[in-house]
């Protein structure tokens, strides 16, 4: 909700009065100027005020907004960062949010965007609005304008087709780092990632980018520092972390990045020529045959329509286009070239990331894999070959069920090694540190079935729990958690300040360039403890899905 102008006082008009007297000339800006003489303007807060004198009210580049204090800070939902990306500006670039006359109400999150079901909690029914490309900005309470505290912009996981940045909830996380947090909304599926002849294309990718503007230009009113902002996400936002990493049009809009269980497929895109081709068939699926047209035709569709005809693709469908200005070559190989942006990095994965994924193919529809069917399943997901190699390095015999071992090798080959490939890759050009989650006792996160009978530990997300409140939710810790979240914060925490991701009394992660291979193991002490391995690789028989990797 905005205030109409007519009800605010005098220092709260003026930037209104500005925009207007700048359309109106000469007369109206005398006496906008001669109105600014006389008005007070908003005092300025002392570095020593108590946390409930924090502003709640500030001003952005486009206008005035609202927020609200919370037990953790402050908090501003729902601000534009761009112009919703409706009718002719679908399958555009984003464009700088338009400024707004009197105050922004910021206390409430804006719209998801569009989106087809999703199994997290909230994510229930389909959304089909596009005004959805918003900013929220948590901070510390004692945060205010001159205090200049490091950023963490956060970009939300769901396989590119789902989630929202309303996921996480990190008001505990900013204030116990003593950083502002902002998380953000991106076109997702078809909205943004599809590429047609004539367009972009990574309209995602751009999105994103124009939040990272947004906090350059605004996040320092927050109490913010713009040049220390590190770029975070987990599983589809670790992987848009990765494109941006190699993406030239955002070097320079942060300092360093993290990656959590987000470097599936080597941070790999798809060549231009395929996704074309992708988009095309997707095109004509709606009416749209014409390949000089498609956009156009698209454009005039309803969302819903175009949501309807993304049922039934998944991640895979929808991925960062390479070959493209906006990113020109895969991630991998600029990675490999030394040619990405040279930010200190920080990469991880969970230690039994399959575990949902087996769960999601096989014991979600009450059809639990058996140990006559574990073969045949190890070839759909691998191939023949790789599949049988697969069937010796992973015996269903040595698990406790066919399922976890299926989790095992899916995990491992999708998740665990590829993040060690990219840890050598980006390593050739700058600071990595590696860490892998491996609390086995994690409690479930909170998209889980919670009573599944079916042991999930340290699967994909799992590190959520010790870092924010996903979903709203503060997990149910016991003692040995809590210390294990307090340390994993205290290593984010070092990390955003500008150090080598440490705790007190555990040693620092690992930087690859001085000890390549070596990962830092997150633990609670009755698992043994937060501790250093050189043997990740042969803990999650990395030979072998290397060697596949790279064969074609």
């Amino acid at each position: 909700m905005i205030l109409p102008a007519r009800l605010l006082p005098p220092r709260l008009l003026l930037p209104s009065l500005r925009r207007r007297a700048r359309r109106l000339g000469p007369t109206l800006a005398l006496a906008a100027a001669s109105l600014a003489l006389a008005a007070p303007s908003l005092p300025p807060q002392p570095a020593h005020a108590a946390p409930q004198e924090r502003p709640t009210l500030v001003r952005t580049a486009d206008g005035w907004v609202r927020g609200e204090r919370t037990d953790e800070g402050r908090q501003f939902l729902g601000i534009p960062y761009a112009q919703p990306p409706t009718g002719q500006l679908r399958w555009r670039p984003p464009r700088p949010a338009a400024a707004w006359d009197g105050v922004r109400e910021a206390t409430a999150y804006g719209n998801d965007c569009a989106q087809n079901t999703y199994w997290a909690p909230g994510h229930e029914k389909q959304r089909t609005t596009e005004g959805c490309l918003d900013v929220n900005v948590f901070t510390p309470a004692a945060a205010h304008r001159t205090s200049r505290l490091p950023v963490m912009v956060w970009i939300h996981g769901g396989a590119n087709i789902g989630g929202a940045a309303r996921d996480i909830l990190p008001d505990t996380f900013a204030r116990r780092t003593g950083t502002v947090v902002v998380t953000l909304n991106y076109r997702l599926g078809a909205s943004g990632f599809l590429t047609l002849p004539g367009t972009t294309g990574n309209f995602a990718l751009l999105d994103q980018q124009q939040a990272l503007r947004w906090v350059q230009n605004n996040i320092g009113r927050f109490g913010g520092d713009r040049h220390r902002v590190t770029l975070a996400g987990e599983s589809a936002g670790g992987g848009a972390v990765c494109s941006q990493l190699a993406a030239p049009g955002s070097h320079g809009l942060y300092r360093a990045a993290i990656i959590q269980s987000g470097a599936f497929g080597d941070c790999a895109g798809r060549p231009r020529d395929r996704a074309e081709a992708a988009g095309l068939a997707f095109a004509k699926k709606l009416g749209c045959t014409q390949p000089s047209t498609a956009a156009a035709c698209l454009r005039s569709r309803p969302i819903k329509e175009v949501l309807d005809a993304q049922e039934g693709t998944g991640a895979s469908d929808w991925t960062y286009t390479t070959g493209t200005q906006a990113l020109p070559e895969p991630p991998a190989d600029a990675f490999a070239a030394g040619r990405a942006a040279r930010v200190p990095v920080m990469n991880g994965a969970n230690s039994h990331e399959g575990l949902v994924f087996a769960y999601d193919s096989f014991d979600r529809w009450g059809r639990p894999l058996t140990k006559d069917a574990y073969p045949g399943a190890l070839t759909s997901a691998f191939g023949e070959h790789t599949g049988a190699k697969a069937l010796k390095r992973y015996p269903s015999g040595t698990y406790e069920r066919p399922g976890y071992a299926y989790a095992a090798a899916f995990g491992d080959q999708l998740f665990a090694c590829p993040a060690l490939r990219v840890d050598a890759a980006l390593a050739r050009r700058g600071q990595v540190y590696a860490y892998e989650f491996a609390d086995r006792s994690s409690p479930l996160f909170a998209s889980l079935p919670q009573n599944a009978d079916f042991d999930f530990g340290a699967t994909h997300a799992a590190e959520l729990n010790y870092l924010f409140k996903p979903y709203g939710r503060a997990a149910a810790f016991d003692a040995g958690q809590k210390a294990l979240s307090a340390q994993m914060t205290a290593y984010w925490g070092s990390f955003l300040h500008g150090s080598p991701p440490g705790a007190p009394g555990q040693r620092d992660m690992p930087e690859q360039s001085r000890e390549p291979g070596h990962v830092l193991q997150l633990r609670t002490t009755s698992a043994g403890g937060t501790t250093t391995t050189p043997h990740l690789a042969q803990a999650h028989h990395c030979d072998l899905w290397d060697d596949a990797s790279a064969t074609p």
